[in-house]
């Protein structure tokens, strides 16, 4: 299955709350230019920042959404800043504080995937 690219890595699943006291944010991000450029740029960036653990492209009112593991809301702010800073793109931005992890699986829904339409 890794020959074949269905496996592309193994990790272990750590507890955070064990180890340090965190912070989990969500940031829409909407960028000031749309062109190719301006989003390599960005990307090109956010890929280097420990921090930031997902960073998706968007479809719709946004650019993107980034999922940030920080040591605290001021490390974040910190983060923030930086990015702002850099100018690296970023016309406006939204954070959403985690207060509570309701549901979070690493696996995937392989059976939801793989049943056919009826």
């Amino acid at each position: 299955m890794e020959s074949a690219g269905i496996i592309s890595g193994y990790h272990a699943k750590l507890e955070l709350r064990n180890i340090a006291p965190f912070s989990t944010i969500f940031i829409e991000v909407t960028l000031s230019a749309h062109n190719n450029p301006t989003f390599q740029r960005f990307e090109k960036y956010i890929k280097d920042i420990d921090e930031i653990v997902s960073c998706f492209a968007i479809g719709g009112g946004i650019d993107y959404m980034l999922k940030v593991i920080s040591r605290d809301i001021d490390a974040y702010q910190r983060l923030v800043d930086r990015l702002l800073e850099d100018d690296i793109g970023i016309d406006r931005y939204f954070s959403y504080i985690v207060t509570r992890t309701i549901k979070e699986i690493s696996s995937v829904p392989l059976e939801a995937l793989m049943e056919t339409a009826s």
